[in-house]
């Protein structure tokens, strides 16, 4: 198949055509999934190729497959669209803010414990906003931020990422949960060097939370080499491992209520100040087109937050 006309710019519906046969490999599927007749979707796929020069499909009686041409181009094409849908609904959120889809982020360590803030809030204050929530570890979380993927994460900061910008929301304590008997159980003085040589279980890799339990005891003295017990994937196991008499763990202080109500055999211990904290914040694609919204969101939040035990961010 010659084809020589390279000046033309391919259309979206002749993009939307060719993405559609790329993915059934069937005319008529490919037709009633976008809705057109199967006429039309073959002549919007053959003027992509003339369009673009190059044979996209190869056809024969009984189906259709890609060239390889067809299937490189159909990676773009794909691309092309997704772009597109994704500025036309930035374009919808500056004419309308808190309205249509918004996909929050939000990490493991978090998402318990402030999410029914979160969602009283967006039902009282932005009924027409379509909140999506996905919980992810914090690299998954940027790696979607950074594709698209999600527009405005829920996590702790500081991130130190090029081209994301923090909005903060609050500080909060650490505290130290341990067995009823412990001999640090109900202190309200503990000193951080009390860290260097207890039984610390963590949560597993990939969670920030381990990451930043494990920089309390660096600065507390605590050598590498140090007993440290990684068995839990989440904080609901981690504080049935310390109630079960295997050591000891770090809760931020929005967690303690929530998890340690669920397991008898507990004890809580508070450092002594200035305690070991983090910072929780949003965080958005630097520049984004709904920043003026996500920063309003943020304003919201730190005042929704006001009534846990944190302190909120100025």
């Amino acid at each position: 198949m010659a084809i020589t006309n390279r000046g033309k710019q391919p259309s979206l519906a002749q993009l939307r055509a060719f993405a559609a046969v790329a993915e059934h490999l069937h005319f008529r599927d490919a037709a009633a999934a976008i809705g057109t007749s199967q006429p039309a979707l073959s002549g919007a796929v053959s003027a992509l190729e003339e369009a673009l020069g190059v044979q996209l499909l190869e056809r024969t009686t009984r189906k259709v497959l890609l060239s390889p041409a067809g299937e490189r181009l159909a990676v773009r094409a794909r691309a092309v669209l997704e772009a597109v849908g994704a500025l036309m609904d930035e374009a919808e959120a500056v004419r309308a803010p808190f309205t249509g889809v918004l996909r929050l982020g939000v990490i493991p360590t978090v998402a318990p414990y402030l999410l029914p803030t979160v969602l009283k809030l967006v039902h009282e204050r932005y009924p027409e906003l379509d909140l999506q929530v996905h919980e992810e570890q914090t690299s998954s979380l940027l790696e979607g931020l950074g594709a698209g993927r999600l527009d405005l994460l829920l996590l702790a900061v500081p991130l130190g990422v090029p081209g994301v910008t923090e909005l903060p929301l609050f500080d909060e304590d650490f505290v130290l949960v341990t067995p009823e008997d412990h001999w640090l159980g109900g202190r309200q003085d503990i000193p951080r060097e009390a860290l260097r040589e207890l039984h610390l279980l963590l949560l597993d890799e990939g969670h920030c939370l381990r990451d930043q339990a494990l920089d309390i005891c660096r600065e507390a003295g605590r050598t590498e080499g140090g007993p440290v017990t990684t068995t839990a994937a989440g904080l609901a196991t981690l504080v049935q491992l310390v109630a079960g008499g295997l050591g000891v763990t770090l809760l931020p202080r929005t967690a303690v209520d929530v998890e340690t109500g669920r397991a008898g055999r507990l004890q809580t211990g508070w450092f002594a100040d200035p305690a070991p904290s983090r910072r929780i914040a949003l965080a958005m694609r630097s520049g984004a087109a709904r920043g003026g919204e996500f920063e309003e969101f943020a304003e919201a939040l730190r005042e929704a937050m006001g009534v846990l035990p944190v302190r909120v961010a100025p």
